[in-house]
């Protein structure tokens, strides 16, 4: 029963980061840094959704690779069921896709380095995974290529500043791929401090080291 309730607790935790961050993605942030305005960049959503790799690792570490997978396939279902709402078939399709992928190679990474050093094993893995998340995302949501998934954004692919500030020109979409890795690295680090503070209370399960 305990087993059971705690599984539970995860997949309604990873819901809600999904739940959140399909939200808070219609949020610029406000302001501007150096002449830099953020809003060309962030949103809200990219703070809140490195907190799903959080939730995986933490899942992966209580109860191993086959069950944190459950969990990823419960947040898989509940992101792109409110992205069809939220928005466009391509953007269902980026983000979905982004998402499993992304988490998949999180746990693989980390079920590899779990044996390791603490915070081998979740930074690498927070780290891997988001880096394929941003590149599937922002890939399939705007690159030219992938306009078979639907039509393609003309002000995404129009050329603007790098990063919003500097000399270098790219397509708006590289921009704002490059500003969402940096925060989910940023956030990779950060989140390494709630980890590292739950793993006197979450701790491996006898299955989970059979599955490592």
């Amino acid at each position: 029963m305990l087993t059971n309730r705690t599984f539970f607790i995860y997949v309604a935790l990873m819901t809600s980061v999904v739940v959140a961050s399909n939200f808070l993605v219609q949020y610029p942030l406000p302001g501007s840094v150096a002449g830099m305005n953020l809003g060309d960049l962030w949103t809200w959503g990219a703070f809140s959704y490195p907190f799903a790799f959080l939730v995986t690792d933490l899942t992966n570490r209580h109860f191993g690779p086959r069950i944190a997978r459950r969990v990823v396939v419960a947040g898989f279902v509940v992101g792109v069921t409110f992205s069809i709402y939220l928005a466009t078939p391509r953007i269902a399709i980026a983000s979905g896709s982004a998402f499993l992928f992304g988490q998949l190679l999180d746990i693989s990474v980390f079920n590899r380095l779990r044996r390791q050093t603490w915070w081998h094993a979740p930074l690498a893995g927070s780290l891997i995974g988001s880096a394929l998340d941003t590149a599937m995302f922002f890939s399939f949501a705007f690159a030219p290529f992938f306009v078979f998934f639907g039509p393609n954004d003309s002000f995404a692919l129009e050329t603007a500043p790098l990063l919003g500030a500097l000399a270098a020109e790219a397509p708006r979409w590289i921009s704002w791929a490059l500003g969402d890795l940096l925060v989910k690295i940023l956030c990779g680090i950060v989140l390494l401090l709630p980890y590292g503070a739950l793993m006197s209370v979450i701790k491996p399960m006898p299955a989970a080291s059979a599955t490592a």
